[in-house]
């Protein structure tokens, strides 16, 4: 994948997070998974850009295993916010766990092959 598809896509998905969290009800679970959800969901763009900027091989491998965390944590509210029925569209929500999961699948053979080249 070249390098700015992956940053058009991040950014991309911090945008649907956005918009989901901005679709929870005003109730105390809904502000609280909406809080979590935008830090952990826009998380990853920013840190990919760190990390194209890494000062060294392990520093970028450091960086990227932060957005993989992130990922995983967003991945974790969405279902939560899914199973909870605190969304607006069942159409946006799917679709927005779907590019969670590609993108948790592709930092982790982003990952292992940087890794790999150590």
């Amino acid at each position: 994948m070249v390098k700015n598809n992956l940053e058009e896509r991040l950014i991309d998905f911090a945008v649907s997070i956005i918009k989901i969290a901005d679709t929870t009800p005003k109730t105390l679970a809904g502000k609280h998974l909406a809080g979590q959800i935008v830090r952990s969901g826009t998380s990853p763009a920013l840190n990919y850009g760190e990390a194209q900027a890494g000062e060294s091989r392990k520093d970028f491998i450091h960086k990227m295993k932060i957005c993989l965390k992130e990922l995983r944590e967003t991945i974790i509210n969405l279902n939560i916010l899914f199973k909870a029925k605190l969304y607006g569209s069942v159409e946006e929500i799917e679709k927005v766990i779907s590019e969670n999961n590609e993108l948790i699948s592709i930092f982790v053979a982003s990952i292992k092959t940087a890794e790999g080249k150590k």
